[in-house]
């Protein structure tokens, strides 16, 4: 045999070329894995099964959704629920009040929250961090308490039954500013810096540099605070008085309050209520989940 056939590990004085890696499996299934997925299983389902719920009893004849034994799969399918609940013309009128209601919070708490934020990620004044803790503990104040003083501003203000009036008192999140500044503190100050030396200002550096730069975790502040407008119930149910201004929470609880309890009108209506909701998180899921991420990893 030659040289010239010997291969690097037949030649004296060569090493032989490492064995190449085997491949490795994508997925490793361990212990804790397995746990995980687990408890992720039982979580989605604990958070489905309402919904699920809903639906199957929304396509159920009347007489069925009281029978007993409770039976999960209607034995005659129908959507004649949902026909009455549309025919009444109630529903697409409360969907219209909603979406403005819930477009004006969106709208007005994202300016009031970046502006906020800003200050106090980005400005230096005396006792900022003493406020913003101040500020931030208004997380710890329920709702409930501040119903009554909120009320009657707004009846010294007249804005009682005017979209403006169930909007403002929902603008501020102490939440919202909390999750931006955390943003905020994590951007550069050599781009405001570099802004600067072009003689920009505060808002100049606000809506030129920073803004443009958060746009995930705007947008997932955004779609938290549509969904937790369209979701309120407490403030719009008191300072609504006027049937033509009800959002679909208020509006809901005066049909049951009116018509009796019809479960299949009730749950038709509910689905109908929660579907724009359904459709926005679909649209904008990844901007969300981004805009999460980034928040807590900065």
């Amino acid at each position: 045999m030659t040289s010239a056939t010997l291969n690097a590990a037949e030649r004296p004085g060569t090493l032989a070329a490492p064995p190449s890696p085997q491949p490795r499996s994508r997925f490793k299934v361990t212990p804790g894995g397995v746990a995980v997925a687990v408890l992720a299983l039982f979580v989605a389902v604990v958070w489905l099964l309402p919904l699920v719920w809903a639906i199957l009893t929304s396509i159920k004849p009347e007489p069925e959704t009281t029978a007993v034994p409770v039976r999960w799969l209607p034995l005659e399918p129908t959507f004649e629920a949902y026909r009455t609940v549309i025919a009444r013309g109630d529903l697409m009128q409360w969907l219209g009040n909603s979406v403005i209601v819930s477009v004006l919070v969106t709208g007005l708490t994202l300016i009031t929250c970046v502006m906020a934020a800003y200050a106090f990620s980005k400005t230096e004044f005396p006792g900022r961090k003493w406020l913003f803790a101040l500020f931030i503990a208004g997380i710890m104040v329920p709702p409930q308490a501040l119903i009554v003083p909120l009320f009657d501003e707004m009846t010294v203000l007249g804005l009682v039954d005017t979209y403006w009036g169930v909007a403002l008192p929902q603008v501020v999140a102490p939440v919202m500013i909390f999750i931006l500044k955390r943003f905020f503190d994590a951007i550069p100050r050599d781009y405001e810096e570099a802004a600067r030396l072009d003689g920009a200002g505060h808002l100049r550096v606000l809506w030129s540099v920073v803004v443009p730069m958060s746009g995930p975790v705007l947008a997932a502040v955004g779609i938290f605070t549509f969904v937790q407008a369209w979701n309120n119930f407490l403030w719009p149910f008191v300072s609504i008085t006027d049937p033509a201004l009800m959002t679909v929470p208020v509006g809901l609880g005066s049909v049951q309050s009116a018509y009796g309890i019809l479960y299949a009108q009730q749950m038709a209506a509910s689905v109908l209520g929660a579907l724009p909701l359904i459709v926005v998180f679909l649209l904008f899921q990844r901007q969300v989940v981004r805009g999460v991420t980034d928040a807590g990893l900065k």
